[in-house]
């Protein structure tokens, strides 16, 4: 039998052990992918302290040595998408065709920021003083602390690890438990890429303890977290607590997709599918809540539903799946759980409402009709393939529901009226608004982020990430 792959933590360029954890498929339950090492405090604590023993010689390393050594660890990533996407599938669930998409995300991310640094990264102004001349410059944040989800499990470690590390900043991951093979092959391909030592550094383990060190930590300078709003607001308490780091939330979304009577019925169903269902709608950016005005409701949710009872749901290695399972055990049963809520509410299950009775954690598209936006179903983030529709009568009944959340990550469109669209642009509270597309979706040179209780602190991706990982210092020179 061959051996799984072990995955250790990296601390100054060290492979360093700790208990050994396994990390199972979701697919096959009894299928361990790979083992990982458990980190303790110690261990983050030594993490720390070699980033910060190193940052200082890598921020001030020339541009063009930056510059290489991001486009290698892109460079690499790309050579290797087909085993690392393989490898995501097993560990994550996710279908293999996204699977490739995504660490195809990850190898262009780092090349991305690696040819950023060939743009200008300050701006001179005109003072208002005579004889003086400004300017502002930018600095390294200093250490990073990077909190990164099971649901991309590439692609987002890259889109941060990647700004910072191009901006001169040293970077310690603490990735989810649930995806620590992803996370330690970007390890080895990242300390393989002629990165100093330090500079870089992997700790795997729980988030009460490795995240809690990271937190509380004086020696981190900025926390770049990703996850649960109710975990974000903890990580904002503990980085104010202990010593007013900085820190950047990308939470939670109850996004929008509104459908009107003018709709192309095709396009309005494909959207939904998209954006509700699949990655097995484990996506912050996923339609929960399809609000659909009532001239079309009727025939938009019966295309639907019979689009979603036809997805097959089946092994993400299968080139035949189009719905993998979900990530865990505790998941499903968090999904079934709102299912039972959402009947208990009063609304009606009109496709899929339980889980497959396989061995893997696979549950089938599940659409609810005759919710109401007060519904926890149309309130709380579920974070699974479930959604619900909400009738409306017009477009400004349709703005109100869209904008009646506590969340504001994306929101949607399908119309076929300029006007309309227009509208429904302006006046969403979103950051991310589609029209005629998927609510999810977006591309690495472009801002990502919303509002409310879905994001705190700047933009991530694009020029944009730049915002965080660097401090802003007005320079002053008189003659």
């Amino acid at each position: 039998m061959t051996p799984v792959p072990y995955h250790r933590n990296l601390v100054d360029g060290q492979w360093v052990d700790g208990e050994r954890r396994p990390n199972v498929n979701p697919a096959r339950p009894g299928e361990v992918v790979s083992e990982y090492a458990h980190a303790g405090r110690e261990t983050v604590r030594a993490a720390i302290e070699a980033a910060r023993s190193a940052q200082p010689g890598w921020a001030n390393r020339p541009v063009g040595d930056r510059m290489e050594i991001l486009d290698h660890i892109g460079a690499a990533i790309l050579r290797r998408t087909e085993e690392l996407a393989v490898l995501l599938s097993r560990e994550e669930g996710k279908l293999l065709s996204e699977a490739r998409g995504e660490v195809t995300r990850a190898g262009q991310t780092f090349r991305y920021y690696a040819h950023q640094l060939l743009q200008p990264q300050g701006e001179v102004y005109s003072s208002t003083r005579q004889g003086v001349h400004a300017e502002v410059r930018r600095r390294p944040l200093g250490v990073v602390g990077v909190i990164t989800p099971w649901n991309y499990p590439l692609a987002i470690p890259a889109w941060k690890i990647a700004p910072a590390l191009a901006y001169g900043n040293a970077v310690v991951l603490k990735p989810a438990e649930l995806v620590t093979a992803s996370a330690g092959e970007l390890a080895r391909i990242i300390a393989g890429s002629g990165l100093p030592p330090g500079v870089f550094n992997l700790v795997m383990g729980a988030g009460g303890v490795v995240g809690e060190e990271l937190l509380t930590s004086t020696g981190i300078d900025g926390i770049s977290f990703t996850g649960s709003t109710r975990t974000g607001t903890h990580v904002a308490q503990q980085c104010l607590a202990h010593g007013n780091k900085r820190f950047q939330l990308e939470m939670g979304g109850k996004n929008p997709l509104v459908v009107l009577d003018d709709a192309d019925l095709e396009v309005a169903v494909r959207c939904a599918l998209d954006g509700s269902f699949f990655s097995s709608g484990q996506r912050c950016t996923a339609s929960s809540r399809l609000i659909v005005q009532a001239g079309i409701h009727d025939r938009f949710v019966e295309a639907l539903a019979a689009a979603a009872d036809a997805l097959r749901v089946g092994d993400p290695l299968d080139p035949l799946s189009e719905v993998g399972p979900v990530v865990s055990p505790e998941q499903l049963a968090q999904n079934l759980d709102y299912v039972r809520i959402g009947l208990d509410e009063g609304a009606t299950v009109v496709a899929g409402g339980a889980h497959r009775p396989d061995e893997g954690q696979f549950m089938r598209p599940t659409l609810f009709a005759d919710a109401r936006n007060d519904m926890r179903l149309a309130r709380e983030e579920i974070f699974g393939p479930v959604s619900c529709v909400i009738r409306v009568d017009d477009l400004e009944e349709s703005i109100g529901v869209a904008n009646d959340t506590r969340y504001g990550l994306s929101a949607g469109i399908v119309t076929t009226s300029l006007s309309a669209a227009e509208r429904f642009k302006r006046d969403a509270r979103a950051g991310i608004v589609t029209v005629n597309l998927p609510t999810a979706g977006t591309e690495l040179h472009l801002p990502f982020g919303g509002s409310g209780a879905s994001n705190h602190g700047p933009r991530e991706q694009g020029t944009y990430a730049r915002d965080f990982y660097c401090v802003p210092v007005t320079c002053y020179t008189g003659w």
